[in-house]
């Protein structure tokens, strides 16, 4: 019987410590993506204009995957150099009228 809780006793703290591992490395990954928004937000805050951003942001309350498209364009083009300048809300705009899904028609306001 002492055997028996011996081996139940070694194999629970073996599911514990595996446990505390998988959590660890849950935190980590949680860490590092936090770390990735960060850096993305501090890029797009460099590369638009506070119009531009803004409408992002709307945009990716509504549509969250193309939103998400854009900015990951926006930033590559950025991080390779290719950015002359800051976007404006109307390059934005038109940004978005090109990768807008074809199939339903989506409106832009300007304000």
């Amino acid at each position: 019987m002492d055997e028996l809780e011996e081996i139940r006793r070694r194999k629970l703290m073996e599911l514990q410590a595996q446990r505390q591992r998988e959590l660890e490395e849950l935190q980590r990954q949680q860490e590092m993506q936090k770390q990735i928004e960060m850096q993305k937000k501090a890029i797009l805050r460099a590369i638009l204009e506070p119009e531009a951003k803004e409408r992002l942001s709307r945009l990716k309350l509504a549509h969250p995957e193309i939103a998400e498209s854009v900015e990951n364009q926006l930033i590559m083009l950025a991080q390779s150099g290719r950015l002359n300048q800051r976007i404006s809300d109307e390059m934005l705009v038109e940004i978005l009228r090109r990768v807008a899904p074809k199939k339903r028609e989506t409106k832009i306001i300007r304000k």
